[in-house]
């Protein structure tokens, strides 16, 4: 266990950071989702709206640090190319 106030801190600050991280990338599986099950039930209008809200997040949670700039362009491309497959 740590001894320094400055490693409990860092204890608390990492805790706070996990529990933050985790509902973000919750929430993104759950967009993500969202859209996957629009296009799968071949509903254009849908899944664009829910596509539109999507693109806005993932790019949103690269200003917070959850995902790499690579990694979201990536997702949002092969979300937008399924759309566009409907």
């Amino acid at each position: 266990m740590a001894n320094h106030k400055s490693a409990l801190k860092r204890i608390r600050q990492t805790e706070t950071r996990t529990e933050r991280n985790r509902f973000y990338r919750t929430r993104l599986k759950n967009i993500v989702k969202a859209v996957r099950s629009a296009i799968d039930e071949g509903n254009k209008e849908e899944a664009t709206a829910a596509f539109k809200i999507a693109n806005q997040q993932i790019h949103k949670f690269v200003s917070k640090g959850l995902l790499k700039k690579e990694t979201a362009a990536r997702k949002v491309s092969r979300l937008h190319q399924a759309v566009n497959a409907i």
